[in-house]
């Protein structure tokens, strides 16, 4: 068989501009493709609901790649374990309440359930700004990751959706635009990003879940944005609250649609 590099160009463009036009409207665009926003879009797309991601590096899964300090093995919880099951991601009991996963495998598997239940994962895509309607987030703006890290003046485009979830972890970035540019009013103590405290796993691992809610009409936080916004704390190399919050994320909209 002839190999014409014309073709195989042709064929990357044709394909993704198909999925592109696509996803130009949406019933839930997820913003960072980490592990509370994998298993939201997993929930999600096995529902039928359509799902998009849009994550600003290359590779999703976060920061569960590295484990904790590079040993590249992550803990979930007792919680946790159902979710696990479910999704096939194999774990070894360490002692009662705390099993360990590999964590390349547990991101590899989280997304690759995500992408099989219906998902669909916009990778080196960064949101600059969000769509506001009438008091309601209504969808995002989207310009390429590169675009934004040469400071080159390019503009972007729009994409609609009936719900995002901010699933960006420490830095609650699409809360962040919403509050700095559209100075609205949080459900927070101070109205405002309360953003996290230090390390108390136990404490951020339950808030982490109980915070997941909507902070804004059509605007849900998930996993780390969670804390940041409501000013919890950090829990590092436990992942049973992220994929707990994202669970929760999922069946909160789903209630919704």
């Amino acid at each position: 068989m002839e190999i014409k590099e014309k073709l195989i160009s042709k064929a990357i463009i044709t394909t993704y501009l198909q999925d592109l036009l696509n996803y130009l409207e949406s019933d839930v665009a997820i913003v960072g493709a980490g592990p509370s926003g994998l298993t939201a879009a997993y929930y999600l797309a096995k529902a039928g609901i359509k799902t998009v991601i849009f994550e600003r590096r290359s590779n999703p899964g976060g920061g569960m790649w590295a484990g904790g300090i590079m040993f590249n093995h992550v803990v979930f919880q007792e919680e946790a374990k159902p979710i696990l099951e479910e999704l096939d991601i194999r774990h070894t009991l360490y002692q009662p309440g705390y099993y360990t996963a590999d964590s390349v495998e547990a991101v590899t598997t989280l997304t690759m359930k995500a992408i099989r239940a219906g998902a669909k994962i916009f990778n080196l895509v960064t949101v600059e700004d969000v769509m506001v309607r009438e008091e309601r987030v209504t969808g995002l703006v989207l310009n390429w990751t590169p675009v934004k890290m040469a400071k080159l003046l390019v503009d972007p485009i729009a994409v609609e959706a009936k719900y995002v979830i901010d699933g960006t972890g420490h830095d609650a970035e699409v809360v962040s635009i919403l509050q700095k540019k559209n100075k609205v009013k949080l459900p927070t103590a101070s109205g405002e990003i309360e953003w996290e405290g230090s390390m108390w796993a136990e404490r951020a691992e339950r808030d982490t879940v109980d915070k997941t809610c909507e902070v804004y009409p059509g605007l849900f936080v998930a996993g780390l944005s969670s804390n940041a916004v409501f000013g919890s704390h950090r829990m590092g190399p436990i992942f049973g609250g992220m994929l707990l919050s994202g669970k929760k994320a999922a069946d909160m909209i789903k209630d919704r649609l």
